[in-house]
């Protein structure tokens, strides 16, 4: 825990991620007391100058409960006009929240952000140059994704690794989720009441993603899972994350003295460059390579550059300098990277030895397909 009072003491960016089940509810709609003490919360780390992201949940739930929907709305138009209804709703009770935080009141601003606004080198850029004048402000900006227009093609999905995608974005010191749950236990407690929680993750590990089980609330699109991957983004970006119950009096403020119940994922030692966790996080991928066992162990375990013996399909149409996904022989994504070839050249070299690509070619060529500072990891070496 040493590493995380460390970061605590720093002044510091604090992302806050607040999930639906807390803060909306079918019946009843938006919980303006649970706001109030996020907004409490909120405000006095910002006298502490501390620059704070809230990351909000529950536009479509307020939404549901302002209709008298029976279910969370399942279609696209559907889900885009109750987010619509809900949006509004949820900004009014933050901005009437923060208002009387403190003398004076605290200035919020709103922030919708969609996949194409992290995906787009250009709009990456714009949105972090946004949040810079906002903290230059004193301004707490509400984010979150534009579910009124997105379309299942450029959404992020969910709140979890959005939240993550703007701390990396921000380069944020810390991100903390406000679940209804204490944090990351070896089993699920409903089920199993011998299950414990684990206080602290050092690395996102297979057994770590084994103990992440699905469990959906009724109105949000979250669960474990998706904060185990919002976990591993942070670690790979140099970003404590902390997961509790906030639904506890004080959540976030029990987090900054030390005293809370949840789970910590400590950061990594050495973080990825910023171009990195671009090409990691958020860049879309053009298609993908299929590697075998020797490839994966080179790449995750001794950090080295693909070399075309190491893949053994190649999938999609892709150019030169696009990003493609690296896959294992199990289909899962070990990382993603900038090829140096086409999809139609690898078609004619992959598996084949390095001396050899240029005789198959008839060009002079590199030795790598995906050099390894080309690279980024997104998963762990079993």
């Amino acid at each position: 825990m040493h590493r995380l009072k460390t970061i605590l003491q720093r002044q510091n960016t604090i992302v806050i991620k607040v999930g639906t089940n807390l803060l909306a509810d079918k019946v009843k709609g938006i919980n303006p007391e649970r706001i109030d003490t996020i907004a409490k919360s909120v405000a006095s780390l910002r006298s502490r100058g501390k620059n704070v992201i809230v990351v909000s949940s529950g536009a479509i739930g307020a939404g549901v409960a302002a209709m008298q929907l029976r279910e969370r709305p399942k279609t696209i138009p559907e889900k885009q006009a109750t987010a619509a209804i809900g949006q509004p709703l949820l900004m009014e009770a933050y901005e009437k929240a923060f208002r009387k935080s403190v003398t004076g009141g605290q200035p919020i601003a709103q922030i919708l952000l969609m996949k194409d606004d992290f995906v787009n080198r250009g709009r990456y850029i714009n949105s972090k140059n946004t949040f810079a004048a906002l903290f230059d402000k004193g301004v707490v900006p509400i984010v979150n994704e534009n579910d009124t227009v997105a379309v299942e093609e450029i959404k992020l999905g969910d709140n979890d690794n959005l939240s993550a995608m703007v701390a990396t974005l921000v380069e944020a010191d810390m991100l903390i989720i406000l679940s209804d749950v204490d944090g990351l236990y070896s089993d699920d407690p409903t089920r199993n009441p011998d299950a414990e929680l684990i206080h602290t993750v050092e690395k996102i590990t297979p057994d770590i993603q084994r103990f992440a089980r699905k469990s959906k609330g009724e109105l949000s699109t979250g669960g474990m899972a998706t904060k185990i991957q919002a976990a591993k983004k942070c670690f790979d970006a140099g970003i404590a994350m902390v997961i509790t119950n906030g639904k506890k009096a004080n959540a976030i403020d029990d987090v900054f003295s030390g005293n809370f119940r949840g789970t910590v994922f400590l950061p990594a030692e050495k973080k990825l460059s910023t171009r990195k966790q671009w090409i990691g996080f958020v860049s879309r991928t053009a298609g993908s390579l299929v590697v075998d066992d020797g490839a994966k162990s080179a790449l995750l375990k001794r950090h080295k550059s693909l070399l075309p013996s190491g893949i053994v399909e190649v999938r999609g149409t892709f150019a030169v300098k696009d990003i493609v996904s690296i896959v294992d022989p199990s289909g899962n994504e070990i990382g993603k990277g900038v090829t140096g070839y086409s999809s139609s050249e690898l078609n004619r070299i992959k598996g084949k030895k390095t001396a050899e690509i240029e005789a198959i070619l008839k060009r002079k060529a590199p030795a790598e397909v995906i050099h390894r500072n080309n690279m980024a990891p997104t998963g762990e070496a079993e």
